[in-house]
């Protein structure tokens, strides 16, 4: 079938018309589809470093990292601890004074409710300190109260021990600051204190001296007889060994005179010593007089003025 030109042109209008239709009516729900809104993205809150990773009650920890925000807690378990936060890079706490010793699990919370990840966290013992004794040295013939050295220091426990020379010593009366105890029967020399509240805090331990150098105190005329006179020699550190040097000669002890011969020394106790001196001269005359141990160690060099 031959279509004439008019027919032509119609059948074009037409097809132009249903397109522009069609057209605008794309258009139409095009423009009535509402815009999609942005999507906001929570910061994590992201811990990369605990320093220490354990600590003491009112011990200071710092968590590093970021997305801490301004303001943030830190939790111990259930216990809330405020920090303070830097740069929202750095947090800061203490640990409380009446946490216990323990593991702990341990996280920050921001202010807009964002935890972190879990840790754990240990919360060690207090550990006690010693800061001084009380005496620093005794005497080796130190005897009752004399041989009482109280340990200062602080943090001590109810349960704390105090050791001595590695060895637990038994009937300390202790305070929150300060043990006393009575020096046992030990060689002179130095020895080494320390407190524990628990095999895994000790204290850094402290140095007692127990002095075995002679020392003289005095020496006055005891008793006088026909042909001797006693001299009567007190102080400390004395033994049954122990030697009297007058004028550098040595009475008594290993190697002195004999106890048959004219000059004795007479031991009584650690405190004192009796020299029985035989004068050739009712004449008082100043002499020197020392005392020595066995191990060598010497008294102060006192001068004498006697017959």
């Amino acid at each position: 079938m031959k279509l004439n030109f008019m027919q032509i042109l119609a059948m074009l209008l037409s097809f132009s018309i249903v397109c522009s239709a069609s057209a605008a009516d794309g258009i139409k729900r095009t423009n009535t589809e509402p815009a999609q809104k942005p999507v906001s993205v929570v910061a994590p809150v992201t811990v990369l470093s605990i320093i220490p990773a354990q600590a003491e009650p009112n011990g200071k920890v710092a968590l590093y990292g970021s997305g801490f925000g301004e303001t943030a807690s830190v939790f111990l378990g259930s216990v809330e601890i405020p920090v303070k936060v830097t740069s929202g890079k750095q947090a800061e706490f203490i640990v409380p004074p009446q946490m216990e010793a323990g593991l702990y699990a341990l996280y920050l919370k921001r202010s807009d409710g964002v935890l972190g990840r879990t840790y754990n966290f240990t919360v060690q013992s207090v550990r006690p300190f010693l800061a001084s004794l009380i005496p620093s040295k005794i005497s080796f013939c130190a005897a009752g109260k004399d041989r009482e050295v109280t340990a200062k220091g602080g943090n001590f426990a109810e349960s704390v021990m105090i050791f001595f020379d590695g060895a637990v010593l038994s009937g300390a009366v202790s305070t929150p600051e300060s043990i006393t105890f009575s020096v046992p029967s030990v060689p002179g020399g130095l020895h080494q204190i320390m407190v524990k509240n628990s095999p895994e805090t000790s204290s850094v331990p402290l140095t007692l001296s127990v002095e075995t150098r002679p020392e003289i105190a005095q020496v006055n005329i005891g008793t006088e007889y026909v042909n001797f006179y006693e001299l009567i020699i007190t102080g400390t550190n004395f033994t049954q060994n122990s030697s009297v040097y007058v004028d550098g000669f040595q009475i008594g002890g290993r190697g002195g005179q004999d106890m048959a011969e004219r000059e004795k020394l007479i031991y009584i106790d650690c405190s004192k010593l009796i020299y029985q001196r035989h004068p050739y001269s009712p004449v008082k005359k100043d002499f020197r007089l020392q005392v020595v141990n066995p191990g060598g160690e010497g008294s102060q060099v006192v001068t004498v003025t006697a017959p």
